[in-house]
This record gives structure tokens, sequence and C-alpha cells, in this order.
């Protein structure tokens, strides 16, 4: 009795030893005598070691930062660039037997794929341009890692460094760019303005009565704020004195 107990507590030793436990977000991929027999769905497996030994892979999408990489543009300015890349396994078989480490295989393939690819634009192009820059190294490297069993989702470019004096440069730049603009809106306004004068004197021509209302109402502004003498010309009364003629005709003949 006491070989049997003996025999059956070593058998459940070792079927505790075999129970595997893969999650939801894993895939377990399966050696027999170091043969690949398959991948193992989420949940509870038996794995009968030693003859069998069971991989796990995660299939949740990974942030991988991508490090600075100097680089020089198509118009022989260097930068730093730094950016990030998201992936994630979708062939657990690939993902173990096609590469050593999906990761690190990834890593170094982005760093490569963002020197290359960004070195094909312009500083204003990579400026201006950054998604579809972005689009391009993420195709790259995404086809890179699919005999892998690895998809990238995205490419972000999150961070571009430039020189000193170049910075200096494209501040001068936009600086200038806006003193520009603002003399455009200033010369606008001139125009704008000498329209509407050319208008008013049109008016003023057809109607000389209306430019004495008009002295007439500007000097009663100025008169608001202090009090102020005011001189009317000689020649301004009898202007004056003809418009009131002129609407005693006007009112009489009607």
């Amino acid at each position: 009795m006491d070989a049997g107990y003996f025999i059956l507590s070593l058998v459940f030793l070792y079927l505790l030893a075999c129970i595997r436990v893969v999650k939801q977000y894993e895939r377990g991929v399966v050696f027999l005598l170091g043969k690949f027999t398959g991948v193992r769905e989420p949940g509870f497996r038996l794995i009968f070691v030693p003859f069998q030994l069971m991989t796990r892979v995660s299939l949740r999408t990974v942030t991988m930062q991508i490090a600075s990489q100097k680089i020089i543009t198509r118009d022989n300015v260097s930068i730093d660039i730094a950016a990030v890349a998201y992936y994630k396994v979708t062939n657990p078989e690939k993902a173990v037997i096609a590469i050593e480490d999906v990761y690190d295989a990834t890593n170094q393939i982005s760093q490569t794929t963002v020197r290359n690819v960004v070195g094909q634009f312009s500083l204003d192009q990579l400026l201006s341009e950054t998604l579809k820059i972005n689009e391009q190294i993420k195709n790259v490297i995404d086809a890179h890692t699919e005999p892998w069993g690895a998809q990238v989702t995205a490419v972000e470019i999150k961070d571009i460094a430039l020189p000193d004096n170049m910075q200096r440069a494209m501040a001068k730049e936009a600086e200038a760019e806006r003193e520009r603009r603002a003399k455009i809106v200033a010369a606008e306004g001139e125009f704008q303005a000498a329209v509407k004068l050319g208008e008013a004197a049109d008016i003023i021509a057809k109607h000389p009565v209306a430019l004495q209302l008009r002295t007439l109402q500007t000097m009663a502004e100025i008169s608001v704020e202090k009090n102020s003498t005011i001189i009317f010309p000689a020649q301004f009364m009898t202007t004056v004195s003809e418009a009131i003629s002129l609407l005693k005709k006007d009112s009489v003949a009607r």
C-alpha cells in the first residue's frame, strides 16, 4: 500500500508540474521533442514535461520607443528624430520559429527604416508632410516584420530636434513672413480706404452742400470734448448762405 500511495503521489505531483494556464491575451506555442505541434488557446492546458515545451507569446499591442536618430535630410540639414512604433504579434508560430527575438528585430529594423525614409525628404517636407512620412515608414517596417508574424499598426515621429543655427534662421524667416503679411494687410486697407474716399469725393462733387455739412459735423465733434472758439471763413459763410437760399427756393418751388 505504501508503494501504491507513493506512486500516486508522484503521478499527482507530476500532473501538477504539467499544468499550464494560458491567459486570454496569450497563445502557447508547443513543441514535442523539439518539433512544433501546435498553438494552444487560452485556458487550462497540460504540457507533459520534459517531452513537451510551451513558449508563451503575447498578442497585445507593444509600444516600442525608437531611439533618437541623427539624420541628414535631402537638403543637407542635420537633425535628430525620435519616434514610436506600435506592433502586435499576429502569428505566434512565426514569432517563435522564424525569429529569435521579435521585439529586438523590430526595433532594429525600425531605426534603420527611419533613417532611410526621412533622409529622402527635405526639412520643409518633413515638417509639413509628417503624416505621409509616418505612413511610409510604417509600410516599410511592416513589410519586414510580416514574415516574422508581427504587424506594425502605427509609427509616429514624436520629436524633431534642429540645430540652434537652424532654429534661429527659421525664427527670422517666420518673422519676415509675418511682416510681409502685415504690410499686405495694411496696403489692402489703404486701397479700400482710397476707393471709399474716391466714391465720397464723387458724391461731394455732385452735391457741394454735402462738403459744408460734413465740415459742420466735424466742428461739432471737436467742440464736444472741449470748449473751442471756431472761426468761420467768409467764403464758408457765403457758401452757407447760398445753401440756405437754395433750400428756400426748393421749398417755395414745392
